[in-house]
């Protein structure tokens, strides 16, 4: 199993086959044959991504059906209220259907390293940092739910994958687990 740091606008993918503008993959880090992303994170989101080259276990932590716990640091326009973090915890209902509960509590800024390019920072708007951990993995699911509950994202980290974290592991590091 590999543990990696994806960097933000880094595709969860070997290849950008087509592109006009070669884009950052994974090949750009990590060069060992015969491992696949289980899963995947967003080119504008950052943190965990799982590699393996068993094809059971990748299925195991991609499938939704296994329920496997994620948890994002996710800074969000807005401090979210209680009814908020209650919308969350509850279940929110997206265009392809409701959510399954997560969990979700207002964090302190987390210390992690500058986002490359920096979040614009806007004087008028506060922001704050949630915790949120979910048992599925659709399409920007966080980023959905967050806006759903009237609190978009600004940045995304997945910092836990089940059992795996990103504790000490920079920003396009990865290692063996």
């Amino acid at each position: 199993m590999v543990l990696f740091n994806k960097p933000f606008d880094v595709l969860s993918q070997f290849t950008d086959r087509g592109s006009p503008t070669q884009r950052r993959t994974l090949s750009d880090y990590i060069d060992l044959p015969g491992v696949y992303p289980a899963g995947r994170l967003d080119r504008d989101s950052e943190g965990l991504l799982l590699l393996t080259d068993d094809g059971q276990l990748q299925a195991r932590i991609a499938d939704p059906r296994f329920k496997l716990p994620k948890t994002y640091l996710v800074q969000v326009e807005g401090v979210p209220n209680d009814a908020a973090l209650d919308q969350l915890r509850a279940g929110v209902t997206l265009a392809d259907g409701p959510t399954r509960p997560a969990e979700a509590a207002v964090i302190a800024p987390p210390a992690l390293w500058p986002r490359d390019p920096p979040i614009r920072y806007r004087a008028a708007i506060l922001d704050s940092w949630l915790r949120l951990t979910i048992h599925e993995g659709r399409n920007r699911q966080v980023r959905r739910m967050t806006a759903a509950v009237g609190h978009p994202t600004l940045r995304l980290v997945r910092w836990r994958i089940g059992e795996w974290s990103l504790d000490g592991l920079a920003p396009g590091v990865w290692r063996l687990a």
